[in-house]
């Protein structure tokens, strides 16, 4: 399929979803243009989840002068709407707003939404993971995004509850559990057996990690033609998701839901596979009173990635040479340790990774995990991945949902597979 065709399939799509989402509220940025070198009073800033930016901003605004409104959206499939809407609409679109690697390929088929970065920062080719910097440009060759982080894995777990299974607390005897998979699914079958809950919170995540840990192409081959029901990527996921879920190892919450939330501080399951980003979530579902409780273990297979994201400009800015600034602000090796030391996110920056604050950085909510050290390692390991434009589309709405469909005993292993491919289909059209 041609880059036009995707991109006229792209346009259909958001605008036909106008009617049915809601949208961001408006910043001022549709009206008309700015005079030449008038300053901006205020820019805006859409992000999902935790990024870190909350301390970072206010030194920005004594430098600058400039008030920094942060827009938070806690989950990505409520966050990507809002963007379709502004962009399709053409008003209502943040200053900078950042693009999650699960929706950056969507939004890359129609570069003519962004600036173009490139001319409005200084060079950064040289000063980031090369595979992350690439992927920050679209298909016409102009810089839409600038790197903030990558989802370097591990495993947060519960100490306590590990100790109150007999289970080592230890996070290199943790290490030692789970060399692979099939180790895991055995520790996995050893605390049910102690403790009569499941040590993972759902499968889900599981797949996720497994699915990245493998590399190369996911639910669309290079061409972006659905290949879902034929990848290994996914087929491997998918196989030890269901392994888990035969061996009843977790306890069957579904991510980012109600019951996955009130789970940490519940104690509803004692491990989940933990991105460097999550561990700013971690702790806000967990609380003050379980401090010191988490900790952090290397993933089965030693590494993996998921998630990550760039922060880009949309047309709209009436500011983009500022909107420009404050992002590469925000993501110079400074601020990416700094967001590291706040709420976690990995820094891409090559500098950030190499700062001795970095490596020797350790983390006294996860009593005092080396969390630097644990996800710095790991980055080098990353396989590069293919995303295509649909793939968080496919991933939260064809292939989670039939694994929870087994994992909660509603769907037969064959059927739940049946629904999977067909969803695939349908959610990867583009």
């Amino acid at each position: 399929m041609s880059v036009t065709t995707r991109r006229t399939r792209l346009a259909a799509a958001a605008l036909a979803a106008i009617t049915a989402i809601g949208g961001l509220a408006a910043c001022g940025n549709d009206d008309d243009k700015p005079a030449a070198g008038e300053k901006p009073a205020k820019l805006v800033v859409d992000t999902f989840g935790e990024f870190g930016y909350d301390e970072i901003v206010k030194q920005y605004e004594k430098d600058t002068g400039i008030k920094v409104e942060l827009r938070k959206t806690a989950q990505l499939n409520e966050y990507r709407p809002k963007i379709v809407r502004a962009l399709a609409t053409g008003k209502g679109a943040s200053d900078v707003i950042a693009l999650e690697e699960g929706i950056l390929n969507e939004f890359k088929a129609n570069p003519a939404n962004w600036a173009d970065l490139a001319p409005l920062v200084a060079d950064h080719s040289k000063d980031y993971l090369p595979w992350k910097y690439e992927l920050g440009k679209a298909p016409d060759g102009r810089l839409i995004g600038l790197p903030t982080d990558v989802g370097s894995l591990a495993v947060c777990y519960r100490r306590d509850l590990f100790e109150a299974a007999k289970l080592p607390t230890e996070r290199d005897q943790v290490a030692a559990l789970w060399p692979d998979w099939n180790a895991f699914i055995e520790t996995g079958k050893k605390y049910r057996s102690a403790t009569g809950k499941g040590l993972l919170d759902s499968v889900t995540t599981a797949a996720s990690a497994v699915m990245f840990q493998q590399g190369g192409d996911l639910f669309y081959d290079k061409d972006d033609n659905v290949v879902a029901e034929t990848s290994p990527a996914v087929k491997a996921a998918w196989d030890t998701a269901i392994a888990m879920a035969d061996a009843n190892i977790s306890a069957k919450t579904a991510t980012w839901s109600p019951e996955w939330s009130a789970g940490f501080k519940q104690g509803t399951f004692a491990a989940t596979f933990c991105p460097s980003w999550m561990l700013g979530i971690v702790q806000e579902n967990s609380g003050p009173e379980n401090k010191g409780k988490w900790d952090v273990a290397p993933v089965p297979g030693g590494a993996g990635n998921w998630g990550g994201s760039w922060l880009a400009v949309p047309e709209q800015s009436k500011y983009p040479k500022e909107a420009a600034k404050l992002a590469e602000y925000l993501t110079n090796a400074q601020n990416q340790v700094a967001a590291f030391k706040l709420k976690g996110p990995l820094p891409t920056n090559l500098e950030a990774l190499k700062n001795p604050e970095f490596l020797g950085y350790t983390n006294e909510y996860f009593n005092g995990a080396p969390t630097g050290k644990v996800f710095g390692e790991s980055v080098a390991k990353i396989q590069p991945l293919h995303l295509g434009p649909k793939h968080q589309g496919i991933k939260e709405n064809a292939f989670e949902p039939a694994l929870r469909s087994y994992e909660s005993g509603q769907a037969a292993k064959g059927k739940a597979w049946e629904q999977f491919a067909k969803d695939a289909k349908t959610q990867g059209a583009f």
